[in-house]
């Protein structure tokens, strides 16, 4: 997990907020202050103008925040000295996307009023957020995993000039839809008809849901689950875990971040995408199976794009994967081979 005082782990460590007033969502609703956190590290490098052009976003997936990237299996072998995105030499932007951590989300007290964003806002959000209040004039990387992954491609289609390169980690760039989407909407059900949700004004936590909550496996490696769990005890004590795990988390901050996903559909607009593409997928994600053919179809559309996919292994995690940055460091380093010189900011 992150270390304990990142200040004194890395060059210029900045943990803020960035306030948007009356910020108007995709629906039409509306939020006086919308409320973005993040955290920044690295050493600018800016042009002519002041703006940051050597900026490297790193998005989130859908569980925990911004500060997932400080996780020793990802911190240690992309930011520290030598690797390849040395702090040294990089201004890197980690943000809690809008539900989650420190950002604005539906506990923060409007509960079942809160908007309900979806991905596009989650994006155009985030790209005021590093152009507005950052400074950021061109990005010389976006790397997201699972749902960042997706808000990757989103990225790379709404701003088509804002970047060098894009690297999805473990995700597709079709609309959400099949296996990946009932599970989904099973799991939004069930908060939603909860006896105790009451419209998202609930008295108490809902006390049902979290039951199908924490047996919700599906994007694990199977393989790794087996270690975690050899023998029916084990399996009873790693489903208790998660069951503590789920009663903890907000109902409401769950729901509104399962059907954010609503409006994600890349395919159309994927021939929009100028920057070089890497998608790296691994042979095990149950969220995103390989052998769907969804990815090869999509990948046709991206005029400079490459797709990788891990096998199986003994340090693979399924679609978690992508905390491992040791499985996909070699080709990070050889796609930034690719990328050619940074290019200067441009205006979007």
């Amino acid at each position: 997990m992150p270390t304990s005082d990142p200040a004194a782990e890395w060059p210029n460590w900045v943990e803020d907020d960035f306030i948007i007033k009356d910020y108007v969502f995709a629906s039409g609703e509306r939020l006086a202050e919308l409320k973005l956190h993040y955290r920044t590290m690295g050493v600018p490098q800016r042009d002519a103008r002041g703006k940051i052009v050597n900026g490297i976003l790193l998005l989130q997936g859908n569980t925990g925040t911004g500060a997932n990237w400080l996780r020793p299996s990802l911190a240690d072998e992309l930011f520290r000295p030598g690797q390849p995105l040395d702090a040294r030499h990089y201004f890197l932007i980690m943000q809690d996307a809008i539900g989650r951590g420190g950002s604005s989300k539906p506990s923060d007290g409007l509960r079942g009023n809160f908007p309900h964003y979806r991905y596009r806002d989650m994006v155009d959000s985030g790209y005021r957020l590093i152009t507005e209040h950052l400074g950021v004039g061109h990005l010389r990387l976006v790397i997201g995993s699972s749902m960042g992954g997706m808000h990757a491609w989103m990225w790379a289609e709404m701003y088509p000039n804002l970047m060098d390169g894009v690297i999805p980690l473990s995700c597709q760039p079709v609309e959400i839809s099949g296996r990946n989407w009932l599970g989904r909407r099973a799991a939004a059900e069930a908060i939603r008809h909860d006896p105790d949700w009451n419209g998202g004004f609930y008295e108490v936590p809902p006390r049902h849901w979290i039951y199908s909550a924490a047996g919700n496996f599906n994007t694990e490696s199977p393989t790794r689950i087996q270690e975690m769990a050899p023998n029916l005890a084990a399996a009873d004590k790693l489903y208790e875990e998660r069951l503590a795990q789920a009663a903890k988390t907000d109902a409401n901050d769950q729901l509104w971040a399962i059907e954010a996903i609503r409006d994600y559909n890349p395919e159309p607009d994927l021939d929009k995408i100028k920057a070089r593409v890497m998608l790296i997928n691994d042979a095990e994600d149950h969220a995103n199976p390989p052998e769907l053919g969804t990815v090869e179809r999509a990948m046709k559309r991206v005029k400079h794009g490459r797709y990788v996919l891990l096998p199986a292994g003994p340090d693979t995690h399924g679609h978690f994967s992508h905390y491992y940055a040791k499985l996909w460091k070699p080709y990070l380093i050889e796609f930034l081979a690719t990328l050619g010189p940074p290019q200067a900011a441009a205006a979007e």
